[in-house]
C-alpha cells in the first residue's frame, strides 16, 4: 500500500458484496467503508503496477526498489532524472561491461559530461602483407571527463566505478576538466598546428549523458 489518499474511492466496495439483509444496515454498511477507505490506495496501486515498473515514471522511492532489481547502487546526491536513466540503462550496461563503450557510457551517466575514452587496441586494414600491427603493445586506458564544474565530480568514486568497469589487468588514468579549460586548450593546439597538416590521432571512444526518459 502507498498511503492512504483523500476521497480515494475504492472500485470493490466491501458493503456491495454483503447479503441483502445488510444492505441497508447503517452499521454495517458504516463499518465496510471504513474498511474501503483503508483498500482503495492498495487496488489503485495494482490498477497501475505497470509505472510502478517503469523507471521513468515510477515513484522516486520506489526507484531505490528498482534499483536493487538490476544490481546497482543509487547515489543519493544524484539529480533524481539521472537515476531514473542509470536504472533504466542498467541492463543495456551489464551487456556492454568491460568494452570501451560501455565504460564511456557508464562514466557519462555518472558524471553527466561529456567522455573520451582512448585505449591501446586499434584496427586497420591493408592491401600488402606484412604491415605493422595497429594499436599499442601495452595495455592503456586513458578516460577524459569535461564537464561544467570538475569539483563537483567525486574523484574517489569516479575511480571505484572505472576499476570495476574495466578489464582488471588494464592500467588506467583519469582525468576531469571543464568546459572552459578544454575550449582554451583547444584554441593553444589550433593555433600551433602547421597549416594544412593533418594530426594523427589515437582510436577514441566519446559519450554524453544522454536525456532523462521522464524530460
Amino acid at each position: 500500500m502507498r498511503g492512504m489518499v483523500e476521497g480515494l474511492v475504492s472500485p470493490h466496495p466491501l458493503g456491495a458484496g454483503l447479503p441483502a439483509l445488510y444492505q441497508e444496515d447503517t452499521f454495517a454498511q458504516g463499518l465496510t467503508s471504513a474498511l474501503d477507505v483503508v483498500l482503495a490506495p492498495i487496488f489503485a496501486t495494482l490498477d497501475g503496477l505497470p509505472s510502478y515498473l517503469d523507471p521513468a515514471i515510477a515513484p522516486a522511492d520506489f526507484l531505490d526498489w528498482l534499483s536493487g532489481w538490476v544490481g546497482v547502487t543509487l547515489d543519493e546526491t544524484w539529480p533524481l532524472e539521472r537515476r531514473r536513466q542509470l536504472v533504466a540503462d542498467a541492463a543495456q550496461l551489464y551487456r556492454s561491461r568491460g568494452t570501451v563503450a560501455g565504460l564511456a557510457a557508464q562514466v557519462a551517466i555518472y558524471t553527466g559530461g561529456e567522455v573520451a575514452v582512448e585505449d591501446n587496441g586499434a584496427a586497420a586494414w591493408s592491401a600488402t602483407s606484412g604491415g605493422s600491427v595497429p594499436g599499442k603493445a601495452a595495455p592503456l586506458l586513458k578516460v577524459r571527463v569535461t564537464v561544467d564544474d570538475p569539483n563537483a565530480v567525486s574523484l574517489a568514486r569516479l575511480e571505484a566505478l572505472v576499476a570495476t568497469a574495466k578489464p582488471a589487468h588494464v592500467p588506467h588514468t583519469i582525468e576531469v576538466v571543464g568546459h572552459s579549460a578544454r575550449a582554451a586548450r583547444a584554441a593553444k593546439a589550433d593555433a600551433a598546428a602547421p597549416p594544412s597538416s593533418a594530426a594523427e590521432t589515437s582510436p577514441r571512444w566519446t559519450a554524453a549523458a544522454s536525456p532523462s526518459p521522464s524530460s
